[in-house]
């Protein structure tokens, strides 16, 4: 349902597009980090079109240029800030309007910074005023302020925010925002705020929306997607059954879960589906128990395996992604042993492997035992190695088989191939 906040921020989308009407406007974004922020983007996108902008490839031949942070890995930042650096000089060419927002923009340090060191940067939004961007463009329009748009608390659920979609077959949708954790390296709770759920008619009506305009794989996404916790008692297992049953939808995914949370309902809603892939991602971080207490995941190897050994007895056809650090602050040669024991356990498909970074702001940043660099890369590159030992092996179980696939159209260097874009 449209709340009075978007309604008035329509309002803004139509005053900026009068006074865009009769101009030739483009738009340049870049996006960093995961889904959540990707589905951000298209959120902004929705808006900025709506407002007379439209897309440019050409960083140069953009009127309005946009960056949507992510602040999960030092490098980040330097990508930020090195873009920031090669935007003065068009800045000073070209009077264009630059506005960054995300996660990072709810650091302190970070926006104390563009302040100081990129004065010339025209707004800045956090996770909880995107939907404010229409207002803070015509305001800058129109009286030249800089803006600095940025909340600490916890920010609203709003719905009815214009969405452009990057893809006409496969969509996002966001179930939850924020996270209740607290992970000892993850910056995300403080700025994504603490866990606040969609309600459920929002979510089934919005995939349902998307079924009718021919969408037919939909990704639901969370920080901690499966404790989603609807009105009433709706739990994740529940909204994984409503949206099994919505017609015209044939691939359903989810990213990310903890596996403190992977219930039996969960486990029992995915063998009980058929459209739900079988292709789960369950992230791990570390296979040692000592350094998952001191990440604060709240469970152990053997319980992590022990999740992966029921999901396995309940949906014999599943297989495994995961996510990896390598180099947590006093990992030892033991520790890291215990994560190639069990990525060897488990066999995953896919492993999305990190080199620990530290981020300010983290209990893992105060930590003394931070490993040397040169180790935390000798260390990626063995657990490299391994995982791509059994990619081979691993493609074999599939010849012979019939599977599945999304197309979305031919590939541009073969005509005579099918592809999938993401």
């Amino acid at each position: 349902m449209e709340t009075k906040q978007i309604k008035k921020q329509r309002e803004y989308i139509e005053k900026v597009s009068k006074v865009n009407e009769g101009k030739v406007l483009k738009y340049y974004i870049l996006t960093m980090g995961c889904k959540l922020n990707e589905n951000d983007s298209e959120k902004i996108i929705g808006m900025v079109e709506k407002m007379g902008y439209s897309e440019s490839k050409d960083i140069n031949d953009a009127d309005l240029y946009i960056i949507n942070t992510c602040c999960v890995r030092e490098n980040a930042e330097e990508k930020v800030f090195g873009k920031l650096g090669e935007l003065k000089k068009i800045k000073e060419e070209k009077n264009i309007i630059i506005a960054i927002g995300g996660c990072m923009m709810q650091e302190e340090h970070i926006t104390k910074k563009i302040k100081k060191s990129y004065p010339f940067v025209d707004v800045i939004f956090g996770t909880h005023t995107l939907h404010k961007l229409p207002e803070d463009i015509y305001k800058t329009i129109t009286k030249r302020e800089k803006i600095k748009d940025i909340i600490d608390i916890d920010g609203e659920i709003y719905e009815g925010i214009p969405v452009k979609r990057s893809n006409n077959r496969q969509a996002s949708v966001t179930i939850m925002y924020g996270c209740n954790n607290f992970c000892s390296y993850c910056i995300v709770p403080y700025v994504r705020g603490r866990e606040r759920s969609r309600k459920k008619d929002d979510i089934l009506n919005e995939i349902k929306g998307l079924a009718k305009e021919g969408y037919k794989e939909i990704t639901l996404l969370g920080q901690n997607v499966n404790s989603y916790n609807g009105e009433n008692n709706y739990k994740f297992s529940n909204l994984l059954k409503d949206v099994d049953k919505i017609e015209g939808i044939e691939i359903i995914r989810f990213i990310s879960p903890h596996p403190k949370d992977f219930t039996d309902d969960v486990i029992e809603a995915i063998q009980a589906s058929k459209k739900i892939s079988r292709l789960i991602h369950v992230p791990l971080q570390s296979g040692s128990t000592s350094i998952l207490k001191t990440m604060n995941r709240k469970y152990t190897k053997e319980q992590y395996l022990n999740l992966i050994n029921r999901i396995k007895t309940k949906i014999p056809d599943a297989v495994f992604s995961t996510d990896i650090i390598v180099g947590f602050p006093g990992e030892t040669e033991k520790d890291f042993e215990d994560t190639l024991d069990v990525v060897r356990k488990v066999n995953f498909e896919q492993i999305f492997m990190f080199i620990y970074s530290r981020r300010l702001g983290t209990v893992a940043d105060r930590m003394e035992n931070q490993i040397p660099e040169e180790i935390k890369h000798k260390r990626f590159d063995r657990l490299k190695a391994l995982f791509e030992g059994n990619i081979e092996q691993n493609n074999q179980k599939y010849v012979g088989t019939m599977q599945k696939v999304l197309v979305e159209g031919y590939s541009k260097n073969n005509p005579n191939m099918l592809t999938r874009k993401n």
